[in-house]
């Protein structure tokens, strides 16, 4: 799979003017990381599609095309961004605890776990009744067979994989749910009067393609974070919602949370559900990452948001669908990795022992991009036709697109690449955590270069209301 054909397959899978793709050119092939999945083409077509749809939504506004343009070297620095994060030249951020890793299990097999959020190490550690040291955790996972430990954990609701090959994973109820889908979903779910958002200048210029956009962006980690970051370097006003009480990756936070604003909601209580109320009357897309169902539990789901907000366009992502009996299992884009054959077929072509995941986490950025080109498109049915919709997308539905898109034998034995090698990639800007160093975005538009008009700031660090 060329980037030029996976862009034509989203395009089309979206049901977009085929015209627009004269506008866009892609330079570089895979592989471009050390891998023998086409990780390259992945970043190419979704950060193409996502620049060109934003052109598309300016194009009703103005009338005039734009010419857009995508390095693949450019493309899978963005796909990295948060390893070349840097603050104030400092060294490369810690993103993982200790105790997430792959263990070889009793019965031969190998499992991940993930233990990035202290609630879920200590679940983990419950459950292996052992101390918090890696030797402790591999001895008692000695002492399972790896599909009832696997279950088990899933059970108890944390986060970890049974290392599978795709076979197995293919198998799989959970596999087979989302085998029929396309990669994404975007549908009718109300009805409303053909418009535009409002008239504004959202900090960088009023005629970048998402100027007057509202987007609530109620996420956190890299998958629905990428959306809104990716919404926000196009112009749109978005504002991070976090609750006081929900756990967050600091450097994922600032990577993340450039061109955002950031405030504290509490949806626990009526007084926070109020204002989120008022705010998603006024929002134009609401995204969020929650599993599914959590938020429709509060009165927040799409229909509801429908109901409330005529004409919202409401994002959904999740780990591994919206449907099935994995629908309501968390998961991360390593584990999803891990589960559906991805992380086997690296070691198998690695010829190793213990698995090995995707030079990036290719999975999460992919679905973030996806989604917000969704949103995009979603906008532009709006403006032309009217309605309310809903963008649906999900690592595992990602994942099954790069898997088909064939393997590269030597993927990898090219080098790996190091902030040295993508210094024209980054650039620096002032921000209350210090000089953060980071990746620029990569899509070029002629007319309407992306930016962050936002330098990120911290969690709660603003008012819950639009600028």
């Amino acid at each position: 799979m060329t980037p030029e054909l996976a862009l034509k397959h989203i395009w089309t899978v979206a049901g977009c003017d085929p015209v627009a793709l004269h506008a866009i050119s892609l330079g570089g092939a895979d592989p471009g990381l050390p891998s023998v999945h086409r990780v390259g083409a992945l970043a190419s077509a979704t950060i193409a599609a996502t620049g060109l749809a934003a052109a598309e939504y300016r194009r009703l506004r103005t009338g005039r095309r734009q010419h857009v343009s995508v390095q693949m070297r450019r493309a899978l620095a963005a796909f990295r961004s948060e390893r070349y994060l840097r603050i104030d030249d400092g060294p490369p951020p810690v993103l993982r605890d200790p105790v997430t890793g792959f263990y070889e299990t009793g019965d031969g097999r190998w499992i991940q776990l993930h233990t990035n959020f202290a609630h879920h190490l200590q679940g983990v550690l419950k459950v292996l009744d052992c101390g918090n040291d890696r030797a402790a955790v591999a001895a008692a996972i000695r002492g399972w067979e790896g599909a009832t430990l696997d279950g088990a954990l899933a059970d108890a609701g944390l986060c970890a994989a049974l290392i599978r090959s795709p076979g197995e994973w293919a198998a799989l109820e959970q596999a087979q749910a989302i085998a029929g889908l396309p990669l994404f979903e975007i549908e009718r779910i109300g009805d409303a009067p053909p418009g535009s958002p409002r008239p504004a200048d959202t900090g960088g210029g009023a005629d970048r393609p998402l100027a007057g956009v509202r987007v609530l962006d109620l996420s956190r980690i890299i998958a629905g974070p990428v959306v809104g970051r990716a919404l926000a370097h196009h112009g749109a006003e978005v504002l991070m919602i976090n609750g006081p009480h929900l756990p967050n990756i600091a450097p994922l936070v600032i990577d993340n949370g450039r061109g955002k604003r950031s405030a504290l909601v509490d949806l626990r209580d009526a007084a926070g559900c109020d204002t989120l109320s008022g705010l998603a009357r006024d929002a134009d897309v609401f995204l969020q990452a929650y599993r599914p169902g959590a938020l429709a539990a509060r009165g927040f789901g799409p229909d509801e948001l429908a109901r409330l907000r005529p004409g919202i366009v409401y994002v959904s992502v999740c780990a591994y669908g919206h449907t099935g009996p994995w629908a309501q299992r968390r998961g991360f884009d390593s584990l999803v990795q891990s589960a559906s054959g991805i992380a086997w077929t690296e070691r198998a072509a690695a010829g190793c022992a213990e698995p090995r995941h995707l030079p990036c986490q290719a999975l999460d950025h992919a679905t973030g991009y996806l989604a917000a080109f969704g949103a995009m498109v979603a906008l532009a049915r709006r403006a032309t036709e009217g309605g309310s919709w809903h963008v649906k997308v999900s690592l595992a539905q990602t994942g099954r697109w790069l898997q088909s898109f064939g393997l590269l034998p030597d993927g990898q034995q090219v080098p790996d690449v190091t902030l040295d090698d993508v210094r024209d990639c980054v650039a620096t800007v002032p921000s209350e955590f210090g000089r953060v160093l980071a990746v620029q975005p990569a899509e070029e538009l002629e007319e309407t270069p992306a930016f962050y008009a936002l330098p990120p700031s911290r969690i709660g660090a603003h008012d819950a209301k639009w600028a």
